[in-house]
């Protein structure tokens, strides 16, 4: 390695630790001064929902100042009217209790009676064991002799005395402490919203200035993704708890649980707190209805309730609708609120998702932080073909064919060779000849792909496999007849297969031949007497090949039409033509959906447009 090369590795593995040490410093502040950034990021989060309310009040001519104050203060009582009525609801159920007396110690005797169960006879059999062998250790406490053979001194040497630990009363400050953090953080985020209400734009210029004036387009993107899709997901939340706490409220109703009403909406509040707010949801309307229901069935019924709505909730919907209105991916958001959670408390776990959803999409802007939409994000960072590829490497049949199933439920079965198969079998022959693939491995990728192309071409009259190129057009005289024939090896006959097996599925007849000898296609051709001759190589590495045979073929038979198809091939289709056929005009095909619109066009026409007893 040259000293350039080792300067641009050392640069490389510098800038790397300079990075983990800036995220490693930026995680210790935002741990550290939590009591500061945990108000800011609600005060945010509330500007994005209260935006819209004070522009509405600035359009009725009330100055942003005094919009800002009565937006805030009408949010503010709004919360508090809501908290209110919970707590007097509670406060009702829990002067309730009383008339439930009678039922709740039924359930504790129930509970505590001992039955005769194999479980509970197991229990009382280890209580007794217990009792014996406590029973036979006091003793021998009690009448061991010392190791000197002198009785002790006194009663003290048998019963030891006990020490206990009394705690010092704690003051009112002590008391006050604990209150003081939670009214700190409600005042900061109160004044925090109020300033970024009052002085949004302002803010926004700041940022778009600190990124400087030539990233402006890029800051105002990222700026504008991330208010839209922040605004998408607390849309969504609202919605989507408030459909939880209705069916909640009907469940409870239609059981008999009192206050349904009360429950339903605790339970769609505290879902807007992620994994923890749903359990206890459902854990006061569960406690409640033992006390006031006889047997356990319409607890049971209530706990089953909640567990069916969950995992609907948390399993299927909001993975689906977050993840594909937000940008972020099902695991993503999981560890989002693990790490939220780990850094800033519970409190994290409501601001989890909009944090990372900015931290998404700055890595969508940011090139140094593409890691970023990469780990978190929910877009496929990995292209079929290559997964496709990678399955193959790994030999892994099953999956391998799963994703061309996969594909093959959105996109036509051209498109899935031209996207996904013939890129994998390129990929395949630049490995093989780098020498970096074994034979058995190249031998298996080359099986595989024959297994599920042939298995493709089984599947040709079913409904879900799609052609692009339409439905068979009428023809303008009896079918032409193409000849497939591969250039070098196998990944060439393979394309020769999928060729051959797509211009079947538009009508037209097709005859593909394995790889062989110079004489043995020239034979082949003579047997056929096919109107086109197809020559089918995947990779560019046969172009001497691919001449000699267009020169054999054009030589032995001056008026037969030829055409040549280099599938995957991306560089200049001119000089590619120019090397294979030294001059003359040939149609060559980098995609074999080019390749069948080029046969069908020299032969055959649509049905409107040629009448169907037409001749040529």
């Amino acid at each position: 390695m040259n000293g350039s090369g080792a300067a641009r590795v050392q640069s490389r593995i510098l800038s790397r630790l300079w990075f983990v040490v800036l995220a490693v410093v930026v995680i210790a502040i935002l741990y550290l001064a939590k009591v500061l950034f945990l108000p800011l990021g609600f005060a945010i989060l509330f500007a994005f929902l209260l935006a819209p309310l004070v522009s509405g009040l600035e359009r009725l001519r009330l100055p942003r100042a005094l919009a800002a104050i009565v937006v805030i203060l009408g949010f503010a009582a709004l919360l508090g009217t809501a908290a209110w009525t919970l707590f007097t609801q509670l406060v009702a159920v829990t002067n309730d209790l009383p008339t439930y007396r009678e039922n709740i110690a039924q359930k504790m005797a129930a509970i505590h009676s001992p039955s005769d169960s194999a479980f509970s006879r197991a229990q009382r059999e280890v209580e007794r064991l217990s009792e014996e062998v406590g029973l036979a250790n006091s003793s021998e406490v009690l009448h061991a002799a010392p190791k000197d053979g002198k009785p002790a001194a006194g009663p003290a040497a048998e019963r030891p005395v006990p020490v206990r630990e009394v705690a010092q009363p704690t003051g009112r400050l002590d008391q006050l402490g604990g209150i003081l953090e939670p009214l700190t953080t409600s005042f900061l985020c109160v004044v925090f919203t109020f300033f970024v209400l009052l002085q949004r734009e302002d803010l926004r210029n700041r940022i778009i200035r600190l990124s400087g004036d030539h990233n402006l387009s890029m800051m105002t993107q990222a700026m504008n993704d991330a208010s839209s899709r922040i605004s998408r997901y607390f849309s969504l939340q609202l919605l989507v708890n408030f459909s939880y706490g209705t069916l909640v409220f009907a469940a409870l109703y239609f059981i008999g649980l009192p206050h349904p009403l009360l429950f339903g909406a605790v339970a769609g509040i505290l879902r807007f707190v992620p994994y923890i707010g749903a359990p206890i949801a459902a854990l006061l309307p569960t406690l409640l209805s033992l006390a006031v229901f006889h047997g356990w069935e319409h607890s049971l019924l209530i706990v089953a309730t909640f567990f069916i709505l969950e995992l609907v909730t948390a399993n299927y919907l909001e993975p689906h609708i977050y993840g594909k209105h937000t940008g972020l991916s099902s695991l993503a958001i999981l560890v989002a609120a693990g790490f939220w959670t780990l850094l800033w408390g519970p409190v994290g776990l409501v601001l989890s998702v909009p944090l990372t959803v900015c931290l998404v999409v700055i890595g969508s802007h940011v090139p140094a932080l593409e890691f970023l939409q990469v780990m978190l994000g929910d877009q496929p960072v990995v292209p079929p073909a290559t997964c496709f590829y990678q399955r193959l490497l790994a030999r892994d049949h099953r999956e391998a064919a799963e994703i061309l199933d996969t594909c093959l439920k959105d996109s036509s079965l051209e498109n899935i060779y031209d996207a996904v198969l013939i890129p994998a079998l390129v990929k395949s022959e630049q490995d093989r000849l780098e020498g970096d693939l074994d034979e058995s491995t190249t031998e298996f990728i080359r099986q595989t792909a024959r297994d599920l192309i042939e298995e493709l071409g089984i599947r040709d009259t079913e409904p879900e496999v799609k052609i692009a190129s339409g439905a068979p057009m009428h023809a303008t005289a009896p079918p032409p007849k193409v000849l497939c024939v591969p250039v070098r090896d196998e990944s060439d006959e393979l394309g020769a297969m999928m060729l051959a097996q797509l211009l079947e599925m538009g009508g037209v007849q097709s005859v593909p031949i394995p790889v062989r000898r110079l004489d043995e296609i020239v034979a082949s051709v003579e047997t056929e007497n096919p109107d086109v001759v197809f020559v089918s190589g995947v990779t560019p590495f046969g172009m001497a090949r691919a001449h000699r045979l267009y020169r054999t073929l054009r030589s032995r038979y001056p008026d037969l039409r030829l055409m040549v198809g280099i599938w995957g091939y991306t560089e200049d289709v001119g000089k590619a033509a120019q090397k294979i056929s030294r001059g003359d005009a040939v149609p060559i095909a980098t995609t074999l959906a080019a390749a069948i619109t080029q046969v069908r066009s020299t032969f055959m026409a649509p049905e409107a447009a040629v009448p169907e007893t037409s001749a040529a």
